[in-house]
């Protein structure tokens, strides 16, 4: 059983303790005094950024999915060839030196179209600040993929209008992730703890499972089981899967299927789930289910990330790694 003192021993720089108040920093970062933006006229948002930055861009490209605005996520150096004047393009990079974000900081910069900027600092400000494109500087705590919530408020506090979500949306899905904090919290590593349960069934290498509008939740948690627990993982659409990936557990391996389910996911999509489940029981497959809580669609996937990144710090620990040091990233950075 994971306890306090290894907990503490294995996570030297106690990225849990930041968990642990995700849903303070939440409410503080929407609550901050940060002057909102309303863009006019926008028919097309680009976010672009990388890792957790790209995750938000992800998050949102979910929540606006049912929006008659059409977003596009960049994690790369270049725009897509349709940004015009009714584009928004929104940049964020927490360290605020991402070569590929500050490449379509510049990119963007050239062409007609609206932008706005997010990050604790660096290249970026100093760019925006001389070339004065619209900027808002957010606190990184401990690192880019702690950090989500600080972003993910703030920038629901300065574009909330522009996005056209609800302000009491917003605040639900902060009392929920208060509630979420309650269950997984490192004062309660019980056996009731979901996001601990969900580390101890992980042995091998998971293939998360989701529905249309939380592939958002899917990328974020393959990307913290990477970057926090050091191993390997890999996303697939429910939908998609039974036309092809399904064929792939004919053979016998070491890969765990791990489902993400939205409380009330379209009723086509609860069929898929039904038949994939009566598949693995039937073929004697171990499964592990998250579903998410009721509510907006931001509480949904906010929870789900709550739960899902907290049970990648709980596995790290639990296989005596250290969740924060990403060397293989400085590594590469390093080259560029």
């Amino acid at each position: 059983m994971l306890d306090l003192s290894t907990l503490e021993e294995y996570d030297s720089q106690q990225m849990y303790k930041i968990y642990d108040i995700w849903p303070e920093i939440a409410q503080k970062s929407f609550e901050a005094e940060h002057e909102s933006v309303n863009f006019e006229n926008v028919k097309h948002i680009v976010i672009a950024g990388m890792g957790g930055s790209g995750a938000i861009g992800d998050m949102f490209a979910s929540i606006l999915s049912k929006s008659k605005i059409y977003v596009n996520v960049v994690k790369g150096y270049t725009l897509p060839q349709t940004v015009n004047s009714d584009t928004l393009v929104i940049i964020i990079s927490v360290s605020g030196n991402t070569d590929e974000t500050l490449s379509v900081l510049r990119s963007a910069h050239q062409l007609d179209c609206k932008i706005i900027t997010f990050s604790s600092g660096g290249k970026m400000k100093e760019y925006c600040e001389i070339n004065e494109i619209e900027y808002r500087c957010i606190p990184q705590y401990h690192s880019p993929r702690a950090s989500f919530t600080s972003y993910l408020y703030t920038i629901l506090k300065v574009l909330h209008s522009t996005f056209k979500i609800k302000q009491e949306d917003i605040t639900e899905s902060i009392m929920e992730m208060k509630k979420t904090r309650d269950k997984i919290m490192s004062s309660n590593l019980s056996n009731e703890n979901p996001s601990l349960k969900l580390a101890k069934s992980i042995t091998g290498i998971p293939v998360i499972y989701h529905p249309f509008g939380l592939q958002s939740v899917a990328i974020r948690f393959k990307n913290s089981l990477q970057e926090n627990a050091k191993i390997h993982a890999m996303v697939e659409n429910i939908v998609e899967t039974c036309h092809n990936g399904i064929v792939s557990w004919e053979k016998i391996s070491n890969v765990q299927p791990i489902l993400i389910q939205g409380e009330n996911d379209f009723i086509k999509t609860k069929e898929r789930w039904k038949i994939i489940k009566e598949y693995f029981k039937k073929n004697e497959i171990e499964y592990h289910e998250t579903v998410s809580v009721t509510g907006s669609i931001l509480s949904k996937i906010i929870n789900l990330i709550y739960v899902l990144d907290y049970s990648s710090i709980y596995l790290s620990v639990m296989n005596k790694i250290d969740p924060t040091p990403v060397k293989s990233i400085k590594f590469v950075k390093s080259k560029l």
